[in-house]
């Protein structure tokens, strides 16, 4: 009997200091301010501090009200980075802006205190179609790559990049992508309009990856990463190649898997698919349920192109593909607007695009999410296959002016404020009007994003648990709430 009496003290006591902690943990936040910053449209708002508020004990809301739920407890996957893409476009194009406006670009970009601090980036591996030309790393023919060399890159893209890690603090998370292989290689003779990689080059194919990393990173460029192939469906009147799902498997796990880690790069990360989200489980289930090639592969990779035709993002086939193989890493690869006109710099719905993906794909476990080209000129290129296409930064070579597109601050909310190591926890809205998203980061600074795409601004109760606050979002706007 005593020593009951004495374990029901002990309880009382250790449950007295569990709800003193959470009184505690409660008063902390209550007495911590909300910092608000917002963009919206028909305003002078872009990431502009909007508010600062407080929180207090909050209660259960009722059914009619708009509420944003937080709990910090739930937590999930841990981010890689946020970024975009470095291709042969964007460098030459900011190779030709005046030095002033070649700083501002830098700094708008990757300065996390001045600028929206992107940590993450792709580049390509020889041409695509955003380069003035086709071109390889070696002569043609020469399979045995005696003639590897990336003198090309010397020009514009490599001192580009070399400028964008030191705008970055020294460090800048990285992979790259090829497009086609060299036309001796493919049954096609052609590095344009797809085409396939013969069995017999598959070997030579796959060095070719490791002679440019070993060679980018001669240059002082880490390499975190490649993907096998940009978008292996996609037939294209610029540099393409085609692999159906069992090719690319049989690729992966006898040629780019053994020859990377022979050659000492095995711990670079190996993305697989790097096309658009409707096909993506399907790829996902040839390559990862065969276990010599899903020992190879890091992540999947995918884009937002399934919409071209019409209809809406396949964000359940990421959901599908994270819980059947939750030990794979999803990560948006590429996406940009496409169709470019002067006209539509402003044009809201390109940045509502940017906005919608990333808070779906970051809700469904994408640990990396990367925009394509960084910086286009006036005419959306250059492209030399007249494939004109919107960044959030257009540089016009003529003025010598930079033009901020609305985009380039919807990416902001979240790359400025979603550090590398921040880790996703649980969000919910109670009304699909408003999307939403949230992160703790290392230093413990938590972040919630909120979207609204409808034409009137929303009210809402945001709770972190039970400490609430009420927020006021204006129409077409995106805020991010930090705490």
């Amino acid at each position: 009997m005593k020593k009951q009496i004495i374990s029901g003290v002990i309880g009382l006591l250790i449950a007295g200091q569990g709800l003193a902690e959470q009184a505690a943990n409660g008063a902390s936040l209550a007495m911590k301010t909300l910092s608000i910053y917002t963009t919206a449209k028909d305003t002078d708002l872009r990431l502009s501090q909007t508010d600062k508020l407080t929180f207090a004990q909050g209660s259960q809301p009722s059914e009619g009200e708009i509420s944003v739920f937080v709990n910090p407890d739930k937590r999930f996957q841990h981010v890689v980075g946020i970024g975009g893409a470095i291709t042969d476009s964007a460098a030459e194009v900011f190779a030709k802006l005046p030095k002033d406006k070649q700083q501002e670009l830098l700094t708008a970009y990757y300065d996390k205190d001045k600028g929206i601090g992107y940590s993450f980036g792709r580049t390509t591996i020889h041409s695509s179609d955003f380069s003035s030309a086709s071109y390889t790393y070696i002569d043609e023919g020469d399979s045995e790559l005696n003639s590897f060399s990336i003198e090309h890159d010397r020009q514009f893209r490599i001192p580009l990049i070399k400028q964008v890690i030191a705008a970055a603090g020294g460090e800048l998370t990285m992979f790259a992508s090829p497009w086609s292989a060299p036309a001796f290689m493919k049954d096609t003779n052609n590095m344009l309009h797809g085409g396939q990689l013969l069995p017999e080059y598959a070997d030579s194919w796959a060095r070719y990856y490791t002679k440019f990393v070993k060679a980018y990173e001669q240059q002082g460029i880490p390499i975190w990463g490649i993907s096998v192939q940009n978008e292996p469906m996609a037939v294209q009147t610029w540099e393409s190649m085609n692999y159906t799902a069992e090719q690319e498997r049989d690729f992966i796990k006898n040629h780019l898997g053994p020859v990377m880690e022979k050659a000492g790069l095995g711990d670079k990360k190996i993305i697989a698919w790097d096309h658009n989200r409707d096909l993506i489980a399907e790829r996902a289930n040839v390559i990862l349920d065969d276990p010599d090639a899903a020992k190879y592969v890091w992540g999947i990779g995918f884009h937002w192109y399934e919409t071209w035709t019409g209809g809406e993002p396949m964000y359940d086939n990421l959901s599908l593909v994270h819980e059947s193989y939750p030990d794979v890493a999803l990560l948006f690869t590429e996406g940009t607007n496409e169709k470019f006109s002067q006209q539509k710099y402003q044009y809201w719905p390109n940045a509502e695009r940017y906005g919608d993906s990333m808070i779906n794909d970051f809700n469904r476990g994408t640990v990396a999410w990367t925009d394509w080209n960084i910086l286009l000129d006036q005419h959306g290129g250059p492209n030399h296959v007249g494939n004109f296409c919107f960044a959030p930064v257009h540089g016009d070579t003529d003025t010598g002016e930079l033009i901020f597109t609305p985009s380039y601050y919807y990416i902001g909310h979240f790359s400025k404020f979603v550090r590398p190591g921040a880790q996703r926890v649980s969000t919910s809205s109670s009304r699909s009007l408003l999307l939403a998203t949230s992160f703790i980061n290392p230093d413990n600074t938590q972040v919630t994003v909120v979207m609204n795409k409808t034409d009137k601004p929303v009210s809402y109760n945001f709770f972190v648990e039970r400490q609430l606050t009420k927020v006021t979002i204006p129409a077409h706007a995106i805020q991010t709430l930090t705490y």
